[in-house]
C-alpha cells in the first residue's frame, strides 16, 4: 500500500492516485451528541457566559438542577476540555470553571447548529 498524504490521498509508487473512504468523525460526534443530549450541559455555558461560575451559585440559579448532576454535567465537560475547573486554595475552599479555547470554539459549533434548527423550523 502506498503512503497517505493530505485530504486522503493515496501515493502509490508510479501509479495513479486514489481516494480513500472518509469516514464520520467518531470522537467528535460522540462529544456533540454527549452534550447535546446533557439538557444541563446548555444551560451551565448560559451561567458561565453571565458569570455565574461557582457550583453552589448555579444550583441555586436554576430550578431542577440538583448538585449531583450538575457535578456529573461539569465532570463531562472537563474530560471533553470543554470547560477548565479552578481551585483556590482558601478556606473555605472555592471551586470556579471556566471555559476553555477548544470550549469556546465547541460552543460556536453549538450555536450553528441552533442556527440550522430554525432554519429547518422556518421550512416546516
Amino acid at each position: 500500500m502506498g503512503k497517505v498524504g493530505t485530504f486522503g490521498y493515496i501515493f502509490m509508487k508510479d501509479k495513479e492516485k486514489k481516494f480513500s473512504r472518509t469516514e464520520a468523525p467518531h470522537k467528535s460526534a460522540q462529544m456533540v451528541e454527549a452534550i447535546y443530549g446533557c439538557k444541563w450541559s446548555l444551560t451551565v455555558y448560559q451561567l458561565l457566559a453571565r458569570g455565574i461560575n461557582r457550583p453552589g451559585e448555579m444550583v441555586r440559579s436554576v430550578e431542577g438542577l440538583t448538585t449531583k448532576v450538575l457535578n456529573q454535567c461539569l465532570k463531562r465537560n472537563i474530560e471533553f476540555g470543554i470547560l477548565e475547573r479552578v481551585s483556590y486554595n482558601e478556606v473555605p475552599p472555592r471551586v470556579e470553571y471556566k471555559v476553555t479555547v477548544f470550549g469556546e470554539k465547541f460552543m460556536e459549533i453549538l450555536d450553528e447548529l441552533e442556527k440550522l434548527q430554525r432554519a429547518i423550523e422556518k421550512q416546516i
